[in-house]
């Protein structure tokens, strides 16, 4: 067995399919189903089920798991050994993160980052749910709750505040609400209640509000539809100086504060590429969120 064949291994268990495997690895299907038949037949044991849902690990592919990824953390290790600890951060990283963080947030910092670390190539993919790290869909991600279970590293990142707000013209053509049952009579913008994917982001209902009218399950189209003055609604106080069309409302009877969480794979814990990485995001998000809820 050597690492090549472990590397197809973890390929296949995280995409649980041939072909998505295939594409991380960058190579066709067949040969990713050719590999796995040559190791399970190395080990003598059968390590994917095929089922509906693609390919799922059997109790000796779960066994196997936990070695082949110890394996991967250690040729990380090596290979940062063999090129030199330079302060220089270089290769992919690939960060999952609430849409809200990735549209507001992420973006200068990362551009600083990039300006610092020419030879780091980030991807950041920007969508409204738990990520799944065992699987690899990210090297590390930003959540808005911290998980209690799985092998993770968690790691506070810094608390945010939000406030309810609304477009200028919309105030003066519905009126100015002065307390929360004032709310009544106006058109309320939220998230759709069952798509809401964390308790966290359930700030209407927190708000005592009504039911949302309007709602999207991304923040930057709920931000949209209160500049366009859809009505009122929950947003982030780092996303207001990216709409000053908007105003707050109600700041003496509705505050919310909230925490972004940096979590990471268990394992990932020794590999110092991504420890500088971490570091580096933690520092420029904690100072980006101060400079904008300081102008908002």
């Amino acid at each position: 067995m050597d690492w090549d064949d472990l590397r197809v291994f973890l390929a296949v268990a995280r995409a649980e399919s041939l072909s998505g495997a295939g594409r991380a690895l960058r190579i066709d299907a067949a040969t990713v189903g050719r590999r796995i038949a040559r190791l399970e037949e190395a080990l003598k044991a059968q390590l994917f089920a095929k089922g509906p849902q693609g390919y799922a690990l059997t109790e000796s592919g779960q066994r196997l798991l936990d070695h082949a990824e110890q394996v991967e953390t250690a040729m990380q290790g090596a290979s940062e050994a063999l090129t030199g600890a330079t302060g220089e951060l270089t290769g992919q990283i690939r960060i999952g993160a609430p849409d809200g963080c990735a549209n507001y947030l992420l973006p200068p910092v990362l551009a600083q980052m990039a300006q610092d670390h020419p030879g780091l190539e980030v991807q950041v993919v920007a969508l409204p749910r738990v990520f799944n790290l065992s699987k690899r869909e990210a090297d590390m991600a930003i959540g808005v709750s911290r998980p209690t279970a799985g092998r993770l590293t968690v790691q506070k990142l810094t608390d945010y505040r939000l406030h309810l707000a609304a477009e200028r013209g919309y105030l003066d053509r519905m009126g100015w609400p002065q307390r929360p049952e004032d709310l009544q009579g106006h058109r309320m913008v939220g998230y759709i209640p069952d798509m809401i994917f964390d308790k966290e982001l359930d700030y209407l209902t927190e708000t005592g509000a009504p039911l949302a009218q309007l709602a999207s399950n991304s923040v930057s189209v709920q931000l949209n539809m209160l500049r366009a003055g859809a009505g009122i609604g929950v947003v982030h106080d780092f996303a207001l100086p990216s709409a000053p069309e908007l105003v707050k409302v109600m700041t003496d009877h509705v505050s919310l504060r909230r925490a972004f969480w940096l979590i990471r794979h268990e394992s990932d814990g020794r590999v110092e590429r991504l420890n500088r990485f971490a570091a580096a995001l933690a520092d420029g998000v904690r100072r980006e969120l101060a400079r904008l809820e300081g102008i908002s």
